[in-house]
């Protein structure tokens, strides 16, 4: 399951720089800000994801 197949679009992804810094670097992804209604959106479609 992706977000997209669910209707639900974070506008700002990013990789966070600081973490690809360092000798042994592991980049995190930066979810960015989202508008409230994103957020119940993204909320209800990770409780209906299976486990």
């Amino acid at each position: 399951m992706t977000l997209k197949s669910v209707g639900v679009t974070l506008p700002s992804l990013s990789l966070d720089a600081v973490s690809l810094a360092g000798n042994y670097p592991r980049p995190l992804v930066d979810l960015g800000r989202c508008a409230p209604e994103i957020a119940r959106q993204l909320a209800a479609a990770l409780r209906k994801s299976p486990t």
